[in-house]
């Protein structure tokens, strides 16, 4: 049985680690290059680093912060926010991340993805997909799809989506429950699971962890390939070895802490 992974979500703003409550109300934590560090020495299975502004402020990514973070890091790192084009991509991949996560840009121009997958491969093209539940007609799922870092409605259904964006070559979806993200209540196991069950890419659930027991309710129930945590460390109230320790005693596959 292929093992499951734990991932670390790293959302920086103005060059600081920051984390908020359904996308809101943000309190900046420290240096995104030193807390990537520290988590890669305490044995977590890859990194994800978000400038979740970048995209609603039209700029590039911090491609300094990329390079200082693949001179420290030495496990599968990915990037998203403030990817606007091919060269983009490439320049993130050239600093040193291997993969490369879209969220507003594929969802208003979805050709990137096919491009970006044509170029580096699709193990390189993460989809990054912020949803949130809604009654709106039109989303059989009853997720819609929002981008500019939760701020934008769209009018497309959360699993409609997640199949075209397969098609057009995303290698990976990341899903991002609005509505959990941030409540450490548990991943919304519903959302995950409708992803997890219309791709046959890997999916990462995004969004809700407080506790071992939620990674290991998204890994069984949510059908994901892969958990994102965030606050659950940030705050240190669980540390890697003992999140892993608590999966693998549930009997959930994981890679041991060195």
């Amino acid at each position: 049985m292929l093992t499951k992974r734990v991932i670390v979500c790293l959302d920086v703003r103005n060059g600081k680690v920051t984390k908020g409550v359904k996308f809101a109300g943000n309190v900046d934590l420290g240096d995104p290059v030193e807390m990537g560090a520290q988590y890669y020495r305490d044995g977590v299975d890859e990194l994800v680093f978000y400038d979740i502004m970048a995209s609603a402020e039209k700029r590039p990514i911090d491609i300094a912060m990329v390079r200082a973070v693949a001179r420290k890091v030495f496990i599968p790192f990915s990037v998203g926010g403030g990817i606007r084009n091919l060269e983009d991509m490439r320049e993130v991949l050239l600093a040193g991340a291997e993969k490369v996560s879209v969220n507003s840009l594929a969802v208003q121009n979805p050709d990137i993805i096919s491009q970006g997958a044509r170029a580096f491969g699709k193990q390189c093209i993460v989809l990054g997909m912020d949803a949130k539940r809604s009654d709106a007609p039109g989303l059989p799922s009853g997720y819609e799809v929002y981008v500019q870092g939760g701020r934008k409605a769209m009018g497309i259904d959360a699993v409609d989506w997640a199949r075209r964006a397969v098609s057009l070559g995303a290698g990976e979806i990341c899903v991002n429950s609005i509505d959990a993200d941030g409540t450490k209540s548990g991943y919304e196991l519903k959302l995950t699971r409708l992803i997890a069950d219309a791709v046959e890419v890997p999916v990462i659930a995004s969004g809700g962890a407080g506790t071992p027991a939620h990674l290991v309710d998204v890994f069984r129930e949510g059908r994901a390939d892969a958990g994102l945590v965030a606050s659950m460390v940030h705050y240190g109230t669980y540390s890697l070895p003992s999140i892993k320790s608590a999966l693998a005693t549930a009997g959930i596959p994981v890679r041991s802490v060195p």
